[in-house]
């Protein structure tokens, strides 16, 4: 790679980091490249010589939407071949993952695209205070007026992901054991696991069983029954919204984004426990979920670059 303007075989794309970067990749970066506009926490785009480059977004909606059309409009890069890989943690559900789980999504489903009432002031037959923006009760569908209320990622590309990634051998540890344990089935009390499902956005850091149904229900409208959202997070819609964009400006390939998500807490009570008791715990989970999010996210983006001349015409069969 030379110059300012890049071929960028495969960008991996992060949400936030730890803030000390592993050191083995360290050792492989070849050139940071500042982008004027990103996160001041996060100036550079780091790339290797083969063509995979990293960078961070920051945390929630502004910033991911901000930093990914910055880069985009950069001209700093050629990303007309690029393959995405959007990568960081999430609330878990704790019917469909556990503590370090790692979860592939379909569809990128916009949590606070809704109208919204106090829980306190709803009809007594509301079962939720979450109603479709246009509807007159929840569970009533209405148009979608935004345009980004629910993203469908390539199939094909999700399916390879997680056929390369199904066995990767995932990180554990003592205090999530431990913690896992309040959850009474599989896989919440499981150990982690590689899975497909879906991921919902939200840069309201929303918590327990209540607003989890109401979410379940509001991932299943908006894609006719279609979603089975298991994390949670503040991005990810938001950064789709930037590269959906960038590739109707003929910049970019939108079938080439993946989502990877990994549970660094669950979102909702374990047995015994109250909402704010689950959403204040310590459940150990940290640290899996980013060691995690680095096993999975690394092989599947290794894999790319390792057999680029594979992947570049698109998913190989």
């Amino acid at each position: 790679m030379s110059g300012l303007r890049t071929a960028a075989r495969s960008f991996r794309c992060r949400q936030t980091a730890p803030p000390d970067r592993p050191r083995h990749l360290n050792s492989v970066i070849a050139q940071k490249v500042a982008v004027p506009g990103l996160s001041k926490t996060f100036p550079d785009v780091s790339c290797t010589d083969a063509g995979l480059c990293l960078m961070t977004t920051s945390m929630g909606y502004a910033n991911a939407a901000s930093s990914v059309s910055v880069l985009i409009y950069s001209n700093r890069f050629d990303l007309s071949r690029t393959y995405f890989l959007i990568a960081r943690i999430a609330g878990v559900d704790p019917v469909d993952g556990t503590l370090g789980s790692a979860h592939w999504a379909r569809f990128a489903v916009d949590g606070g695209l809704q109208n919204v009432i106090d829980a306190r002031e709803i009809p007594s037959d509301w079962s939720t205070g979450y109603v479709a923006i246009g509807a007159g009760r929840p569970g009533e569908k209405a148009e979608l007026r935004y345009g980004s209320e629910v993203y469908r990622l390539n199939e094909e590309l999700l399916q390879k992901a997680y056929s390369l990634t199904k066995d990767v051998e995932l990180a554990d540890g003592d205090a999530a054991k431990a913690y896992r344990s309040r959850y009474t089935a599989a896989p919440a009390n499981a150990a982690p696991r590689v899975s497909i499902c879906d991921t919902i956005s939200m840069d309201t850091w929303w918590h327990g069983t209540k607003l989890g149904t109401a979410m379940e229900a509001w991932a299943r409208l908006i894609t006719n029954g279609e979603a089975n959202y298991c994390t949670t997070q503040q991005e990810d819609n938001a950064t789709l919204t930037a590269l959906r964009r960038g590739a109707d400006a003929n910049l970019l390939n939108f079938d080439r984004v993946a989502i990877l998500r990994t549970a660094s807490n669950f979102d909702r009570e374990g047995s015994g426990q109250t909402p704010v008791e689950s959403l204040t715990a310590k459940s150990g989970g940290y640290i899996p979920s980013v060691t995690n999010a680095h096993r999975v996210g690394g092989k599947f983006a290794h894999t790319i670059v390792a057999d680029w001349q594979n992947w570049s015409a698109g998913v190989p069969k």
